[in-house]
């Protein structure tokens, strides 16, 4: 039990930190690189400019964590929760996050290029700046969301969940991604790309 610590700066690197509970604590700058975090509990923790690449952490808490300009490059963290976190400028670049969920996350600015994020669930997240190019978001929640200035260039959107989704500021769009995507009359499209004839989908079980 260290929640509720002053660990800003810790060094942790390749530690066995499973089912520890960080909740609330200070843990700003810290070295987590290599680390093994799964179901390990970091709710409401300062995390901000903490360094999580390469870490392993399978249905870690994140929930309403700072995670602003955090490091999560090459991490493994699938299935882990991000539900209302403050992830501004965070680097997610290359890490696998399947089935995580950022629901009322704030991630503008932040990269998450070349990232595993099928079946992520990225509802009322503010997405500006959003750097999605080449990450694989397949079945991924997007509905309702507003893209701007977000850069999906190269980015797999196989069913990807498009409802009522604002993507008129997106960058680098093709109509061969929407037509693989999962959109309805209510989304938004950039000049020039035009909806799927296979839109709206069909209901498909999780």
């Amino acid at each position: 039990m260290l929640n509720g610590e002053d660990l800003s700066g810790t060094n942790f690197h390749r530690s066995l930190l499973t089912l520890s509970d960080f909740g609330g604590s200070k843990l700003a700058g810290a070295d987590l690189s290599e680390t093994e975090v799964s179901r390990t509990r970091f709710e409401k923790a300062d995390l901000s400019k903490a360094n999580f690449t390469k870490a392993l952490g399978w249905r870690a808490s994140f929930a309403e964590a700072v995670l602003a300009e955090a490091d999560f490059s090459s991490s493994d963290m699938n299935r882990s929760n991000f539900a209302k976190a403050q992830a501004v400028r965070a680097n997610f670049q290359k890490s696998e996050l399947n089935r995580s969920d950022f629901s009322g996350a704030n991630l503008e600015g932040a990269d998450l290029s070349k990232a595993e994020l099928a079946r992520v669930i990225f509802q009322q997240t503010k997405l500006k700046g959003v750097n999605f190019s080449y990450s694989n978001l397949s079945r991924a929640h997007l509905e309702g969301a507003a893209l701007q200035d977000v850069n999906l260039a190269g980015s797999y959107l196989y069913l990807t969940q498009l409802s009522g989704a604002d993507l008129t500021a997106a960058k680098g769009l093709t109509q061969a991604q929407i037509d693989i995507a999962c959109g309805d009359a209510q989304t938004k499209l950039p000049a020039g790309l035009n909806p799927s004839k296979a839109w709206p989908c069909q209901a498909e079980e999780d």
